[in-house]
């Protein structure tokens, strides 16, 4: 597999390990993307000649490929639409479809340990609607202490009539843990809505939708293989009003979602359950050896860093840091070995961590030969 990924055979000396930031592209997904501008590059949903039609059927079709992708469990009810990425369609869901939903003296739970996108765009809806006149309290989604997992029986204790919406994530981009998502429910209740940010997941891991029982699912497509600025909003449509993004509806990224179906292909093919295991593997291979270097904190659960660990392990990413060298400066050490590497505070919310950080994030194109000759460097400094 990682044959296919041109960029990464063209650089053999670099290490790219920045996936979760962004994913490389493999060839058929490139393949895809030529194809359609060349062959039949026009707008979606405004001509009625051959080119605009199929480029109008294709954005459909897609649509209803990224609902089978996400184990959709009701695609005749549920929408697709695409955005640019994650954060675009959060704040989409918070400032479009959110205020149609609540209500005075409603209550919304909101992650502020986890990505920005899934904490500042609650927070304008918030604002919003207290200059209408309708006032809503905003509660901090609990965690546990040690692993930072979701603490879900904390969760249901907060919960009540008035929670109307839980935003939460499914895996996370700094800990790398799956915070699950599926516990969610029974602690909330069958009436509230679930948002989840699956910028992590999708591409990464298996994602179910009927299991997760969640309202809306929100991923970026281009950390899924996919061209950049290519992502969507899955809504289910089974509680609140239907998801209506607000103003007129431009051009969509037509050659970015032919690019999606491409991805979403190749990893069906590939088998995201496979791809899963290998990421997870090389992510153990790491923490393993991290934990026996006396300068590193691993971020997350310490429990499970060993690699004979029964605890779940980190999906496909791990962040650390060093005692005495700064994170920037340790991100300028690593490339001149030739690792790319994610060096600051991630984008993390406001009770994120205090201190900038070096996140390394897999994917199928990464081998084990990388991360043992990363622990080598690491175990120099």
């Amino acid at each position: 597999m990682r044959a296919q990924f041109p960029i990464i055979t063209a650089h053999p000396g670099l290490a790219y390990l920045d996936s979760a930031a962004t994913a490389q592209k493999p060839a058929a997904v490139l393949e895809a993307a030529r194809a359609y501008v060349t062959e039949s590059n026009a707008n979606a949903g405004r001509g009625t000649y051959p080119w605009a039609n199929a480029t109008t059927a294709m954005v459909e079709r897609v649509r209803e490929r990224v609902k089978s992708f996400l184990g959709d469990p009701v695609p005749e009810r549920s929408r697709v639409h695409f955005t640019s990425g994650t954060s675009e369609g959060l704040r989409a869901v918070a400032l479009d479809w959110l205020p149609r939903f609540l209500t005075d003296g409603d209550e919304i739970v909101v992650p502020f340990g986890d990505h920005e996108a899934n904490a500042m765009p609650w927070l304008e809806a918030r604002d919003l609607l207290a200059r209408q006149g309708v006032r809503i309290a905003v509660r901090e989604m609990p965690y546990q202490a040690g692993s930072r997992d979701y603490d879900t029986e904390a969760l249901a204790g907060l919960a009540g009539p008035r929670t109307r919406f839980v935003a939460a994530t499914h895996v996370h981009h700094v800990y790398g843990g799956d915070m699950n998502v599926h516990r969610i429910r029974r602690a909330v209740g069958p009436d509230a809505v679930i948002c989840l940010d699956a910028a992590q997941s999708v591409g990464h891991v298996p994602v179910d939708l009927a299991a997760l029982d969640v309202d809306f699912a929100v991923f970026s497509g281009h950390k899924a293989l996919a061209l950049p600025g290519t992502g969507a909003v899955w809504s289910r449509g089974l509680r609140g009003p239907a998801f209506e993004p607000g103003g007129w509806a431009g051009t969509p990224n037509t050659v970015g979602i032919a690019s999606l179906e491409a991805a979403l292909d190749w990893l069906d093919a590939a088998g995201v359950e496979r791809i899963e295991e290998w990421t997870v593997g090389l992510a153990a291979r790491l923490t393993d050896g991290l934990d026996r270097m006396r300068p590193y904190e691993v971020l997350g659960c310490a429990l499970s860093l060993a690699a004979d660990s029964q605890v779940q392990r980190r999906r496909a990413l791990v962040t650390l840091r060093h005692d005495r060298i700064d994170a920037a400066d340790l991100g300028f050490i690593l490339y001149s070995h030739g690792f790319m590497v994610r060096s600051d505070g991630h984008c993390q919310a406001r009770d994120g961590e205090p201190r900038a950080s070096v996140r390394v994030s897999l994917h199928v194109y990464n081998t084990p030969e990388e991360i043992d000759r990363l622990l080598a460097v690491l175990d120099t400094l």
